[in-house]
């Protein structure tokens, strides 16, 4: 984590024909392919032989801009202007504090995808910013068993939700600074943001809101030891494809496709990836392979290639791909060093969800929390600032709860590090056997501690003989470092 890297100049789609969705997707921090993938597999054609269509758009919004003249310090400063930051200078400038927000390109489109359960949006108010929902979500544990979730799944319009925080802010008095940060100095009571452009901006506090690659962000590197999760995904113009169009494909663990691709089923087998689909209508549909979380990461090469044998076996052509993407997550380790003279919120405040690589809806909903610290202390008449400042906020993003349900969610990661194939089959089908309270607060990171607990007492009750056997055999070692963690916390 050496260098800045602001969000990617925006890739979305060719334009469609009318009434066709517009383009958001996937989970947390997602990089579009730039570039035109030429390659090919068993010297036959495949979608990665096709250009992507993929083109830059920006919003029309009148935005604030900060004037360079102006010495005056702002109450805090946000970098980044992707969901994490825009939803934060949103709520805490709604309480009077003068935000100004310095990214590269405020206005252009999230190349992000992002996908959420509909129940997260809606608890927030933000049903409005999703174009699909699908009522019922799949899992296709093998070729045997399916399961159907009764959890409606939602697209979120990534125009449609910027737009709205975008004039959340303006009609705040937020002011927006084109720029990257180069450097961030502080003294005792404020800091000041060196931007490309050569500009300073001081404020009273400074909030990292661009990712993992930030250098503003300080850990214990010791202890990162991340897992990543890795995928490749196109949204797609197809001849057709055998999915259900009111069902969203969380999960499709079969390996059938392997069949024709003998060299890939080894590996497959120790270090599993599925398939994750939304048939939008018969001939468009997104489909993302996907490596849930190994360490080291899964060449990307190979997950294309898996990719490429699935859409094979499932006969699926391809005809156009309009936008495609990379994604790669780091997933658990440790928490940035906690307080530090930087704020984190997003990716670069560890909000990744560690078992799932999901991060967007929960930023959303912690934000106003963050923010409600940020204007306690910045606008009250002791005038916080400092360390204690920092502390504060960081105290409010990271209280003890949820420090301690992320070690379980650590543990969860761990797990699944540790399952091949047939082992992931077996967690996840008695995963999705429990009781929906805990299934869907498990991936939604609201379970407190003691139902996390519950949760896997309930899970090995339901787990079969081989599965019991896994989690006696491969999760010693991680338990008796959940323990030894979860007793110092709390001394």
């Amino acid at each position: 984590m050496r260098t800045l890297q602001m969000p990617p100049p925006l890739t979305t789609c060719k334009l469609l024909p009318p009434n066709s969705p517009p383009l958001s997707l996937r989970r947390s921090h997602q990089l579009p392919n730039k570039t035109t993938i030429r390659a090919r597999s068993s010297g036959l054609q495949s979608f990665l032989d096709l250009s992507c269509e993929s083109k830059p758009e920006c919003l029309a919004i009148d935005l604030q801009w900060h004037e360079p003249s102006n010495s005056s310090s702002y109450d805090a400063i946000i970098l980044g202007c992707g969901p994490a930051g825009l939803r934060l200078a949103e709520q805490v400038s709604s309480h009077g504090v003068h935000v100004c927000c310095i990214d590269p390109s405020p206005l252009s489109a999230w190349p992000n995808n992002y996908g959420v359960w509909v129940d997260e949006f809606g608890a927030m108010g933000l049903e409005g910013c999703l174009d699909k929902v699908w009522p019922m979500t799949t899992i296709f544990i093998d070729d045997r068993k399916t399961k159907y979730l009764g959890r409606p799944y939602g697209r979120v319009s990534r125009k449609r939700l910027k737009t709205q925080l975008l004039e959340g802010c303006a009609s705040n008095g937020v002011e927006f600074h084109k720029a990257k940060a180069w450097k961030v100095e502080h003294k005792e009571f404020s800091s000041t943001v060196s931007c490309s452009d050569g500009s300073e901006l001081k404020a009273s506090m400074v909030v990292n809101a661009t990712g993992f690659t930030s250098p503003f962000i300080e850990y214990d590197e010791p202890r990162r030891n991340h897992g990543y999760q890795i995928a490749h995904g196109i949204l797609a113009e197809v001849e057709g494809h055998p999915f259900d169009t009111d069902k969203m494909v969380l999960m499709d663990w079969r390996d059938s496709h392997m069949g024709s691709e003998p060299c890939l089923r080894p590996r497959n087998g120790q270090l599993p990836s599925f398939l994750y689909a939304m048939p939008f209508d018969s001939k468009l549909i997104f489909l993302e392979e996907t490596s849930l979380v190994s360490r080291p990461v899964l060449p990307y090469v190979e997950v294309k290639r898996r990719m490429v044998a699935r859409l094979r076996h499932l006969g699926i052509k391809v005809k156009r791909v309009i936008e495609d993407e990379k994604c790669l997550i780091p997933m658990g380790g440790a928490l940035p060093v906690i307080p530090q003279n930087v704020m984190g919120i997003g990716g670069s405040g560890g909000l990744v969800h560690p078992s799932t690589g999901y991060m967007v809806a929960r930023t959303l909903a912690l934000a106003p929390v963050v923010a409600d610290a940020m204007a306690e202390c910045l606008g009250s008449t002791r005038m916080m600032r400092g360390r204690q400042l920092y502390g504060r906020v960081w105290a409010a993003l990271w209280t003890g709860e949820r420090r301690r349900a992320r070690e379980f969610y650590c543990f969860g990661m761990e797990t699944l590090l540790r399952l091949d194939l047939k082992g992931t089959r077996r967690f996840f089908d008695a995963f999705f056997d429990l009781d929906p309270y805990y299934w869907e607060g498990f991936l939604s990171s609201r379970l407190s501690l003691g139902e996390l607990i519950a949760l896997s007492l309930s899970l090995f009750g339901h787990a079969s003989n081989p599965s019991k056997l896994d989690i006696v055999t491969k999760c010693p070692g991680p338990l008796a470092r959940l323990i030894g963690t979860l007793a110092l916390q709390s001394i």
